[in-house]
């Protein structure tokens, strides 16, 4: 039974073995990925580039790769998005993952590549 309480939701969210929180960094796929693969979505991986969809207006649009994936949060580091901090410094802005769509998949995991492949087969 899923709850409707936001509270319980961010309870299951943190407290969410590993297995299941990496599920959560998944991400839409492109229109041509999607058909390509024969899947909606793929877990977010350092290296994809991706392109986001949703979000303030000064980083809705942009794309890049992605520079480090936080399991935890459930949250993405994408190069050239940044914001200042309060000493000035420029740091990397985490964005949900379900905030992106993968434009270009990171094909150096022979496995994820294969996983991927497999799932179209089985569709057939």
């Amino acid at each position: 039974m899923v709850s409707s309480k936001a509270r319980v939701q961010r309870k299951r969210q943190a407290n969410a073995p590993v297995h299941v929180k990496s599920k959560m960094l998944s991400a839409h796929l492109s229109d041509d990925l999607s058909s390509k693969y024969g899947v909606r979505s793929a877990r977010v991986c350092k290296g994809d580039t991706v392109i986001v969809v949703r979000g303030n207006s000064d980083i809705r649009n942009i794309e890049g790769k992605v520079v480090s994936v936080y399991t935890n949060t459930g949250r993405v580091a994408i190069e050239g998005i940044t914001i200042k901090q309060a000493d000035g410094t420029d740091t990397e802005r985490p964005i949900h993952a379900s905030n992106l769509v993968i434009v270009k998949l990171n094909d150096e995991d022979q496995w994820r590549m294969e996983s991927l492949s497999k799932k179209k087969e089985a569709k057939q």
